[in-house]
């Protein structure tokens, strides 16, 4: 069977469970079809870039999927009559990623990087440090 990637945006005002159970609702009409949810990946509530239908953001979702093209499309269809759904994007690829998608490492190397002060950018120190205020120049005041 091919292989597809499926991106889903749910409206901002739903919560989260409920997001989880339109994603195994959908996950239950590709069952019927032949097909199984390899991978799902909440990416949580994010800004988008451009107003969808009056919502600045959105709940993503990512499902690697393993289906018959015929399930594919009856599961887009269900999802363009779900109100909560905003956008869906599906992509056929040739194989499905292990581990964490690209979105899910940059989350995790975003917690895991140093902090400002310890890569040596706050070495300047307080304002005090830094030396009485008239040693530095002056701008002009007036026409001069």
């Amino acid at each position: 069977m091919p292989f597809y990637e499926c991106v889903i945006l749910a409206r901002q005002e739903v919560s989260a469970p409920q997001v989880e159970t339109l994603i195994d609702e959908m996950a239950g009409v590709l069952a019927q079809g032949g097909g199984t949810v390899a991978k799902k990946e909440f990416w949580g509530l994010r800004n988008i870039a451009y107003r969808v239908k009056k919502n600045r953001k959105a709940h993503y979702v990512l499902l690697n999927l393993d289906s018959p093209s015929a399930a594919v499309k009856e599961m887009e269809r269900q999802m363009s009559l779900n109100e909560d759904v905003l956008r869906v994007l599906t992509v056929r690829v040739d194989e499905l990623e292990e581990g964490p998608s690209a979105m899910m490492q940059a989350k995790n190397s975003r917690d895991e990087r140093p902090r400002r002060e310890d890569r040596g950018f706050g070495d300047r120190g307080p304002r005090e440090d830094r030396g009485p205020r008239e040693d530095r120049p002056r701008r002009s005041e007036g026409g001069e």
